[in-house]
């Protein structure tokens, strides 16, 4: 019974650290999928003009 609840205690320690890891991802994923669009608008604007 000691050994379920320290597990559970240390899955809890490393989702917390995990889940601030997919925020901060997320966050610098959505910056540079802005500047992927706005370089392919400006290819594609290159290309048709």
């Amino acid at each position: 019974m000691k050994y379920l609840i320290m597990m559970f205690l240390l899955i809890g320690l490393m989702g917390c650290a995990t889940w601030n890891g997919v925020k901060q991802d997320t966050k610098a994923g959505a910056n540079w999928t802005k500047q992927k669009v706005h370089k392919g608008a400006a290819y594609i604007e290159k290309k048709t003009e």
